[in-house]
């Protein structure tokens, strides 16, 4: 099975530290999603033009939440209980509004002035922060391994990135510290 994805993105860097984790052989092929050759074999596997993707013999899947369920199966693992899925949901809401505002930045424009778009972005990132740090000690997020690095992914990309700050969610920034001693943390890190 092949992942192409990026070092950078958080989506990709969880099916990579899940396949660390769970010993999955995955070849990883990392893609400058912006330049020609790269960008064409993304489009190729996935014309929404996003990573990962994940190719193997049965299927071509796109959407990091589609290629763990897929993995989950594939290696019998229990799938996300509906509230697992809730949370995952809130983690993805919350990175993808963060991307938004990124690719916004990058595209020139002052994501700090009073406008509906970049509002309801920062209103999303700063209310799903807070209900995920309320929520960390949830059996339901505890006993789930997958949004463990999920989570980490999204705080550490936040911190990569500097793009918020995270300081006064204590419990977020607890968990952060402590998940990233795990090898498979660090053999990912896009720092690297």
């Amino acid at each position: 099975m092949q992942l192409l994805g990026s070092t950078t993105s958080p989506f990709v860097r969880r099916i990579r530290i899940w396949a660390l984790l769970n010993h999955c052989e995955l070849e990883f092929i990392n893609l400058d999603i912006f330049a020609a050759h790269d960008r064409q074999l993304m489009i190729k596997n996935n014309p929404a033009r996003k990573v990962p993707v994940l190719i193997c013999k049965q299927h071509t899947l796109a959407d990091s939440n589609n290629i763990i369920r897929f993995l989950l199966e594939l290696y019998n693992h229990p799938r996300l209980s509906w509230q697992q899925e809730h949370l995952l949901s809130t983690i993805n809401g919350c990175n993808d509004s963060l991307v938004e505002l990124l690719l916004c930045q990058r595209s020139g424009f002052d994501t700090t002035q009073d406008k509906l778009f970049f509002n309801l972005q920062n209103e999303r990132i700063a209310e799903t922060l807070s209900y995920l740090n309320n929520h960390l000690a949830d059996a339901e997020f505890k006993s789930c391994e997958y949004l463990c690095i999920s989570l980490y992914c999204l705080l550490d990309w936040i911190c990569f990135r500097e793009l918020t700050d995270l300081t006064a969610h204590t419990e977020l920034m607890e968990f952060y510290h402590s998940f990233a001693q795990q090898q498979a943390v660090q053999q990912t890190d896009p720092r690297n």
